[in-house]
Formats: structure tokens, sequence, C-alpha cells
């Protein structure tokens, strides 16, 4: 059995190197370590598109709850006295679920986020936990939502009270404006950063070496989905995927090895039956990129056992082991 000494684990690479992409005017974060061993690179997500999303989550929240409360009044089931008491109570009551659940049913995404396809990771480089997700929404109503909810909703309110709240949220809104990594106070206390989601396409230059014209994915898929499979089972599928189904037969063995890899690389995006075939080809297409550029690195995958076969030459967390 060989040891360690026989086959080296490259060291990883650092976790958080911010730089700037001058080109673009991106603030780019460098050699990001996910728990998959698959260094990758992501554009801080910028203010506006931070912005956007929250509105589109304001939206959805209080809207919903406002449409309730209009049509309980209209029922004549509120009183307009107690309709801003009951506002308040339950615009918290839904917010604050709204933003946990959310992120943690679509990985660090709400609906807002997913619009503007933006999300949240862990900055060290781990799983995004339950504990960082809720640290960080339930700091948001300490920087944002509670300051601003004692403005509006406390008529005697002291002036100077007021405005030292009005200067605490002007000051929370300014933090990620003055650190490298746009992160707010929760984002700290969290270690977590919000991200652009990334778009794994197939490279143009790898389609026109094929031949192919490939429209706009349907599904897009992160590190964490393509870092299960190897090449061997990328040429399964691609057997499969040359000969569209035709037959009940045919189209139920299709059903069984899309709703196997969804299982198998946790993909949480609902693919309808009449969609899985699309599911497979864009997951080809990403993981074919996927294991090129790889290749490229000298990180040879085999099959899905790449990580387990690594694992049990070093005795050690296996990340990069050299093919030889």
């Amino acid at each position: 059995m060989s040891d360690a000494s026989t086959s080296p684990v490259l060291p990883a690479p650092p976790v958080h190197g911010t730089t700037i992409n001058k080109s673009q005017g991106k603030r780019r974060l460098e050699n990001y370590l996910p728990p998959e061993g698959v260094p990758i690179a992501f554009d801080i997500s910028g203010g506006g598109q931070r912005f956007g999303a929250q509105m589109l989550d304001l939206l959805i929240t209080f809207g919903g709850v406002t449409l309730f409360l209009v049509l309980l009044l209209w029922a004549n089931v509120l009183t307009l006295a107690t309709f801003f008491a009951l506002a308040a109570l339950l615009f918290f009551f839904v917010r604050v679920p709204y933003y946990i659940l959310a992120e943690l049913v679509w990985n660090g995404r709400t609906l807002g986020k997913r619009m503007v396809k933006i999300r949240v990771i862990s900055a060290d480089g781990t799983r995004l936990s339950a504990y960082q997700i809720t640290a960080r929404n339930l700091m948001k109503e300490i920087e944002v939502f509670t300051p601003i909810s004692m403005i509006f909703g406390v008529s005697e309110l002291p002036g100077m009270a007021t405005a030292a709240l009005l200067l605490w949220v002007l000051g929370v809104l300014l933090v990620p404006y003055f650190n490298k990594r746009r992160q707010r106070l929760g984002d700290m206390i969290a270690g977590t950063l919000v991200v652009d989601s990334p778009q794994a396409l197939l490279l143009p230059d790898l389609a026109q070496s094929t031949g192919e014209t490939r429209a706009a994915p349907r599904y897009t898929f992160d590190p964490s989905h393509l870092g299960i499979y190897g090449r061997y089972e990328l040429q399964t599928l691609e057997q499969i995927l040359r000969n569209p189904p035709q037959s009940p037969e045919q189209r139920a063995n299709v059903s069984k090895v899309a709703k196997t890899i969804l299982t198998k690389i946790g993909y949480t995006e609902t693919v309808n039956p009449n969609e899985q075939w699309q599911f497979l080809s864009d997951f080809y297409t990403a993981q074919r990129e996927f294991l090129e550029s790889r290749q490229l690195f000298g990180d040879a995958r085999e099959n899905k056992f790449h990580d387990v076969a690594n694992s049990a030459k070093t005795g050690a967390d296996a990340r990069f082991v050299p093919p030889k």
C-alpha cells in the first residue's frame, strides 16, 4: 500500500484571497476551496444586486402579509386599530422564518436572490451551516429591520433616539462598502459571503471542437454538484444521450437515470418528468466542461470513487493527487 510520501497530496490553496477584477469592476474571491476540493473563483455581489434581491424579498414578505391583512380588514375581521398592531407582529414572524428557511432549503438563496442570481456561501470554504444562516439573518433584524420598525412604529420616540437609530442604520448599510469582501455585520459574525451564482457552461472552444451548437442551459450546476462524478460516468451518460428515448421502456430508463443523478448530487431545484432529458443534457454539458477544466490542472477524475481511492492511498483527506 502506498503511503503519503509516495502519493503526495498537494497543499490546498489559500481560501480567501480577494482581488479586484479591474476589467469588469468586480471584486473577485480567488482560490476559494469548497468541500469538494476543487478551487474556484467567485465574483463578490455588488450593492445593486443585493439591494435588488432585498427589495424583491420585502415585496414577497410584506406584500403577502399586507394582502392578507387587507382581506381580513375588508371582511370586518379586523378593526383599523388592531390592523397596525397585528401587522407589526406578522411582519416579524413571517419575515424571519422566510429568510432562514429559504436559505436553508435553497442552499443560501432566497426567492429574491434566486431572481438576481446571487447566493450566500461560507467564507472559509466549508458547507453553509444552519447556524450561519440563522446568525446572519437574525443580525439583519438588529442591523436594519428592528431600528426602522422603532422609528416608524413608535410615535413618542425622542428626537435624539430617532437620530441615533437613523445613524445606526446608515452606518450598518455602509459597512459592506468599507471591506474588501463586502460583508455586512451579520456576514462577519456568521462567516458568510454573498456572491454571484456561478454559471457552469460549456466553454465556446469545447463546443466548437465537437461541432455542436448549444442553446443556453435550462439548469445550472455548482462545483458541489459536478465534483461527484468522473470520466467513466460521463461517458456512460453520453451513451444514453446519443439515443433519444422512443419507447416507454427507454423513457423509464431516462427517468431512472435522472432521479439517480438528482439524488446523488443533492440537486434541490425541481425537475419535472418532461424536463428530465433537458436536465441530463445540461448536466452532461456542465460535467464535461468541469472535468476537462480539471484535467488542465492535472486532476484526473476517472470515476465517482476518485476521492475514496485517493484517501485510501494517502491516509489523508485527499484533495489533489497528481495522476501517475
